[in-house]
């Protein structure tokens, strides 16, 4: 009992600020559509400001103007509709109806429509048309929608508190993946290898979590004044994203091609589990930059030293499943460097030639082959 109230309490200190930007959004959104817009019963202004802010950050800007149309079309086909048919059971279903209809072919937007509908609910049956003009409902919900996003600016949250968070989390999944195979690999544990292959099935909503994350600092980074000088160590983890999102998916194939290989006897490279561990100190040293806001300097150095091996010479093999796993390494490498600041060019480049001359290879040196943008599934299965 003790643990889940402090756990609880915990998921509260969480959502304590948008609470209360929430709070002191409705009273000052009454407040002004009463005393400087001299409306009487301004309820529309007091349930924007909360469904604007809501207990969750991001896609603010829009949610104002979803919020506004929505709130236009509920009252627009309300009033039209209620002035001519009068209110009823069937009457409330039909402008419901039709009301969520118009908003989902306006825009499609999950707030436009369950606006438009709560909208027309209201309008069908406390306020009908004679109790007040659809005009002024509107502006309410617009002065509701405006105070919100005052009250974000002037009492910001920090746009890089989620960012740490949510950044910590999705690196610790890659880090812990790539150590998993390292291990199986070394332990020659197919088991071992299926269990690291399960978890990253599971990973992706880490990731979805984590650019959400993103998008509600860049908000905020825009936004509010006092939080634009975050946007440079907000820029760093915008920029590692999507290449933490192909490393991941990369080392998807990767455990997948390590399992099926170690299911079918084939002998892997010695120094691979060597390879994998630099990469996971690497995003260590990532995870430590990116949370000081510093260059990633240091982890961009440590994949250009693990992944020097990374030829058909030293860490080739016979068999197929273990020849996809040489590539996927390499597509690894190029995820990683691109998070550190590189660019998709510069990262290929950073990758060993394919072949390299070795005391008995009289052949030349291959060029390197640059790895797909997206990872493709080798056996016919979604990375």
């Amino acid at each position: 009992m003790r643990d889940e109230v402090v756990r609880r309490l915990q998921r509260w200190r969480g959502t304590a600020l948008p609470i209360g930007q929430a709070a002191l959004a409705a009273g000052l959104s009454w407040l002004v559509a009463t005393s400087v817009v001299g409306h009487a019963h301004p309820f529309f202004a007091p349930i924007a400001a909360v469904v604007c802010l809501g207990v969750s950050l991001g896609q603010r800007l829009r949610r104002v103007v979803e919020l506004v149309v929505g709130v236009s079309v509920g009252v627009g086909v309300g009033d039209v509709l209620i002035s001519l048919i009068g209110s009823g059971p069937w009457q409330i279903a039909l402008v419901v109806a039709l009301a969520m209809s118009a908003a989902v072919l306006l825009d499609g937007g999950a707030v436009i429509a369950l606006q438009s509908g709560s909208s027309a609910v209201l309008v069908a049956t406390l306020l009908p048309p004679s109790a007040g003009g659809g005009l002024d409902r509107m502006v309410d919900a617009l002065v509701g929608g405006l105070v919100g996003l005052a009250v974000t600016a002037l009492l910001p949250a920090n746009p890089l508190t989620v960012a740490h968070r949510q950044a910590k989390v999705v690196l610790g999944e890659l880090i812990t993946a790539l150590r998993g195979v390292a291990k199986a690999v070394t332990d020659q544990d197919p088991v071992a290898a299926a269990g690291v292959l399960a978890r990253l099935r599971s990973s992706q909503e880490a990731v979805d979590d984590f650019k959400a994350a993103l998008q509600a600092g860049g908000e905020i980074a825009t936004i509010a004044p006092i939080r634009w000088r975050r946007k440079d160590e907000l820029g760093r983890y915008q920029a590692t994203a999507t290449p933490i999102d192909y490393a991941l998916r990369n080392t998807r194939v990767l455990a997948r091609r390590a399992l099926a290989a170690l299911g079918d006897g084939e002998r892997m490279p010695a120094n691979l589990p060597e390879v994998l561990r630099k990469y996971s100190d690497a995003l260590d040293l990532l995870r430590v930059d990116l949370a000081r806001g510093d260059e990633p300097v240091r982890a961009r150095s440590a994949v250009r030293e693990a992944v020097a091996v990374a030829t058909t010479h030293q860490l080739g093999g016979e068999g197929f499943s273990t020849r996809v796993v040489l590539a996927q390494v390499r597509s690894v490498a190029v995820d990683l460097l691109q998070a550190t600041g590189l660019s998709r060019a510069e990262a290929a480049e950073s990758l060993p030639p394919l072949s390299r001359k070795g005391p008995d290879d009289s052949r030349a040196a291959a060029p390197p082959v640059l790895p797909a943008a997206e990872p493709v599934a080798t056996d016919g299965v979604e990375p």
